[in-house]
């Protein structure tokens, strides 16, 4: 069974008069633990394929199973359980609140799922540990850099451990090193068995997934899986 599958997935977006097809008769499989890059120029399609594998977005037609079940039947609420505990997500401007330390955000997925104090602390103290932050901890997003902020979301968006991560453009607000870092601790997370899905326009991020679907006018141009797929340009 395929940790996601999409079929017939429609998304259609009206501009006044105009119906504007972002997404068009969509079939994709993705099995549990691949690394997958989603690709495609500006208008493809793929940033509105990511919000909706992460569940931020329904589709007009078609069906999305995440683990077997079908999300898209989901209420709002439900859909929200499913996304805080199966659906991690790093976005390129790292949406970490302000006001909380690097702990606080790291804790702040555990603290809305309910689980208790004791539980938490020792989550974020493990995570702080793993991804270097143990000396970070108390400070707040406006006193670390780049890429540890960027550390700091990868952290509060797999403590849940969820089944995916979603990644959308994760280096895009970081210099080439630090976004080598970056993609390097993404690449160790997929290694350790977490499905990895990132959407990128760089072409050589692109190339380091074991996967390519590269997207064009809501439809699906090009799967590296494939037997006989063309690779990605």
């Amino acid at each position: 069974m395929s940790l996601i599958r999409l079929a017939g997935i429609e998304r259609v977006f009206h501009l006044g008069d105009s119906a504007v097809h972002a997404l068009d008769r969509l079939d994709v499989g993705i099995e549990a633990g691949e690394y997958v890059a989603i690709m495609g120029p500006s208008g493809s399609g793929k940033s509105t394929l990511l919000n909706l594998l992460g569940l931020l977005d329904r589709p007009n037609a078609g069906s999305y199973q995440l683990e077997g079940r079908d999300v898209t039947t989901l209420s709002p609420d439900e859909q929200a359980e499913v996304r805080s505990r199966r659906i991690g997500f790093v976005f390129q401007s790292f949406h970490l609140v302000p006001r909380l330390t690097a702990a606080e955000n790291i804790a702040l997925p555990m603290m809305l799922a309910g689980i208790p104090a004791a539980e938490r602390d020792r989550r974020v103290e493990q995570a702080l540990r793993d991804f270097g932050l143990d000396q970070r901890s108390d400070h707040r997003p406006d006193q670390l850099s780049g890429g540890q902020r960027q550390r700091v979301a990868i952290a509060r968006a797999t403590i849940m451990q969820p089944a995916v991560l979603l990644a959308d453009e994760p280096t895009g607000n970081l210099d080439r090193a630090t976004g080598d870092d970056v993609i390097h601790l993404l690449e160790e997370l997929n290694a350790r068995g977490m499905t990895l899905i990132v959407v990128t326009h760089d072409q050589k991020l692109g190339a380091r997934a074991r996967r390519q679907l590269s997207m064009e006018d809501g439809r699906l141009k090009h799967d590296s899986a494939r037997k006989g797929a063309l690779p990605v340009a």
